[in-house]
């Protein structure tokens, strides 16, 4: 098996191949082999030079998906300094207006499908669990859901 050094060239020299820029390849290679030494330690590999080798290319492909997408990132003037992502008033005032109408769209919904549709969702029980407290099947479990969800969802639209 090849040294470090070696397979760190040759995986350089693959994704060179497949039109990565110079400056970008050490950057590739430096991730792909970060990810196959942390899968290594969970997994046996066959051929470890063959992995990061692949790995590399992948990631080139993955950064030139990216780059067609968003070919380049515009920092504007105050790039390095810190944003604040605190939400504007308006922002707010929707998002409380949303949650008062998720809220009565909920109200509207039968006891028993509230109630299984807010321990799925934010109890996050499972259907099985769900089905056993209640007393039913897990499909019937499953389509309460289904329905309370669809309920739900055409109610927040018709707004």
């Amino acid at each position: 098996m090849a040294g470090l050094p070696q397979m760190l060239d040759k995986a350089r020299r693959a994704i060179l191949r497949k039109g990565v820029a110079v400056q970008d390849a050490d950057d590739l290679v430096q991730e792909a082999f970060l990810r196959v030494e942390a899968f290594e330690r969970t997994q046996t590999v066959k051929s470890p030079e063959a992995l990061l080798i692949r790995t590399a290319v992948n990631l080139s492909f993955d950064m030139a998906r990216r780059r067609k997408v968003a070919p380049f990132v515009d920092m504007g003037d105050d790039a390095g300094t810190a944003r604040d992502h605190t939400p504007l008033p308006d922002e707010i005032l929707r998002g409380q207006e949303r949650l008062q109408r998720a809220a009565q769209g909920l109200e509207r919904l039968p006891e028993k499908t509230r109630r299984i549709l807010l321990s799925r969702r934010l109890d996050g029980k499972s259907f099985k669990e769900i089905a056993a407290a209640e007393g039913m099947t897990v499909a019937a479990v499953e389509k309460q859901v289904a329905r309370a969800t669809l309920e739900l969802t055409k109610w927040m639209e018709a707004w």
